[in-house]
């Protein structure tokens, strides 16, 4: 049982900027905490059990049922996790702007469920899938039809997805109170608890799920999420009447663009030396309250000065008062917060790799693992793509030993209290992928000769399929690193009214990670084929040099490894930034107080 949701003293009290679902100010008693946060949870629970339960073994889909080339059949996956992802920032620009969290989850995952119960749908009727293959020459890939059903229940399902994961993190959080140390804590456990249930649902994807879409059929599989995300989607209506609500902020991604706009409408304009009589704001009552400008504010910087001119003060003489207070409302306070923005993007950039060796591992690995031994007991295979829990399970291990061993041992030579920095802890997983691409490289070259050596009439390579377990268990270490290090670096290091973009920020890098990923699949594929010569990438990997494409990700990884470290030490934190404002302007927000009060 949830322990009680009292405040500290065991009063009840009400949540400041917090709403219950009649709109009155929401109380400790009667909103947010556990019960709350438990709804949310199941829903991310049942997104991470059916995004990666699709994504992990569509590849063996695509090239055993629908008949698709290696290449294309590839791509699809990647091009399916990228749209994803990226549809966060759609998600969030959404929630943050005109539905708010609670709606945006509760539409977009019906959205999933329709697109899974297509999906579960065009595996049940025959006329939706090419006919069997009696030989190898006879195979008939998907027709046009086919293929559209296809697409429509996988886009349906990316846009579920990339909408509800937008904001379910942070309806969650939104269900306790940062201003009670009690609650506070509590919230910490949420993330805990919110990280544990998402490998939890790799777990059961990788694993359960794999193996009945192998050995019951892809509709049983299939079918059991459509009915999870629906038990979920209940289950968070169900506690509506409990939930906090918070209004809506805006997108940030506006006021972004009209610093940059106002900068560039003041372009002819020139700068004053004095960054002073730049505007810096003004504090007005609201509602009856203060508004202060944060007492702990960014430094003025001297990078990317363009971007001042937004806050240049416009003398418009004749304008109307009213249209004239609209020009002036960039605040040198906002052009820092885009610069800190802009200073994050080349960070943003080099971490974009990382996610393309990622990529991989649900694509060519699990391939790779289709044609080799898989025997584990008896008679008993692993399916091909549960060969990713060693990857799930690498993230599991390595976190607790990173939390336990690493930091303590890093903290007495760096005297920080987390260890390493958030930079450092990403440059170490962009370290990890270089080494798996070189693994993976090494094991193909191994896997070739030992199919080259001895050609098995079945077409499988007597090779066990465990000779693929380093490639998994490194870039899943790499994860624990680059993931976690990604995700505090963007919330720590962005502004604080703009932490939904954050995260927005950090899903994109997975996004176009896994769309570089198809476009240097379809670059490679289309280059190395043909010419009397065969490509790097086949349809039967035994007669390609899938080698090659990893040595080509590894060159690149390297190179891009380069551009970080030098991107890293360019960066500043924005603790270093900071400048505390003067007892004189403490003090007229106090008086202001009086006044709104009065």
């Amino acid at each position: 049982m949830a322990p009680s949701e009292h405040d500290d003293d065991g009063s009840n009290r009400v949540v400041s900027d917090a709403w219950d679902y009649r709109g009155n100010p929401a109380t400790t008693e009667r909103t947010g905490g556990w019960f709350s946060a438990a709804s949310i949870l199941g829903v991310e629970l049942t997104e991470r059990l059916t995004t990666l339960g699709i994504a992990v073994n569509l590849v063996t889909y695509l090239t055993g049922v629908m008949h698709l080339g290696s290449a294309r059949s590839a791509n699809m996956v990647t091009n399916f996790l990228g749209t994803s992802f990226l549809l966060c920032l759609f998600g969030g620009f959404i929630a943050d702007t005109y539905l708010g969290r609670y709606l945006t989850i509760a539409i977009f995952t019906t959205v999933q469920a329709t697109g899974v119960t297509v999906l579960t749908v065009s595996t049940m009727v025959p006329g939706l899938r090419p006919p069997h293959c009696t030989t190898v020459d006879s195979c008939i890939k998907a027709n046009g039809t086919q293929l559209s059903v296809l697409y429509l229940a996988l886009y349906l399902t990316a846009l579920g997805t990339g909408g509800l994961k937008s904001s379910v993190s942070g309806l969650g959080s939104d269900q306790f109170d940062e201003s009670s140390p009690r609650e506070k804590s509590k919230m910490i456990s949420f993330f805990s608890w919110f990280f544990f249930l998402i490998n939890i649902g790799s777990l059961a994807a990788v694993t359960v799920l794999v193996y009945i879409q192998d050995n019951l059929g892809r509709k049983w599989g299939y079918g059991i999420c459509a009915c999870a995300i629906l038990v979920a989607l209940i289950l968070f209506l169900s506690g509506t009447r409990k939930y906090r609500f918070k209004k809506l902020a805006g997108s940030p991604i506006t006021r972004v663009a009209r610093v940059i706009s106002t900068a560039w409408r003041n372009r002819h304009r020139d700068l004053p030396s004095d960054p002073t009589l730049l505007y810096q704001g003004d504090m007005t009552c609201v509602n009856g309250d203060a508004y202060k400008r944060t007492i702990t504010t960014v430094a003025h910087t001297k990078r990317f000065r363009f971007l001042d001119k937004a806050a240049i003060i416009v003398d418009d003489h004749g304008m109307d008062p009213e249209k004239k207070s609209e020009r002036n409302i960039i605040s040198l306070a906002q052009v820092e917060e885009v610069k800190l923005v802009l200073s994050m993007m080349p960070i943003w950039a080099t971490t974009i790799i990382f996610w393309t060796a990622y990529a991989q591992m649900t694509t060519f690995s699990v391939q790779q693992a289709t044609t080799m031994d898989r025997r584990l007991v008896g008679s008993f295979q692993i399916p091909a793509a549960s060969l990713t829990v060693f990857f799930v399970g690498s993230v599991l291990v390595v976190v607790p030993i990173y939390d336990r061993a690493v930091v303590p041992i890093a903290r007495r030579f760096t005297g920080r209290r987390e260890g390493i920095t958030t930079l450092q802890r990403i440059g170490v997983g962009l370290v990890l992928s270089i080494l798996a691409m070189v693994a993976s490289a090494l094991t193909e070259i191994k896997r070739l000769s030992v199919a080259h050596a001895t050609p098995s009439p079945s077409g499988t390579v007597p090779l066990s399929v465990f000779w693929l377990v380093p490639q998994f268990f490194l870039v899943g270490a790499g994860e624990a690193f680059t993931y976690i290090g990604q995700l505090d670096f963007f919330l720590r290091e962005c502004p604080a009214a703009m932490k939904t973009m954050s995260t927005g920020m950090f899903l994109s890098t997975l996004s176009l990670g896994f769309f570089f990923s198809s476009a240097l699949v379809a670059i490679v594929h289309m280059v190395t084929s043909g010419h009397g010569t065969s490509g790097w990438i086949t349809d039967n990997l035994n007669k390609g040099k899938l080698y090659n494409f990893y040595w080509l990700l590894a060159a690149l990884s390297v190179l891009n490894f380069a551009v970080y470290l030098y991107c890293a030490k360019w960066y500043v934190y924005k603790e270093q930034r900071i400048s505390t404002t003067n007892l004189e302007e403490e003090e007229k927000v106090i008086e202001l107080e009086a006044c709104c009060q009065a």
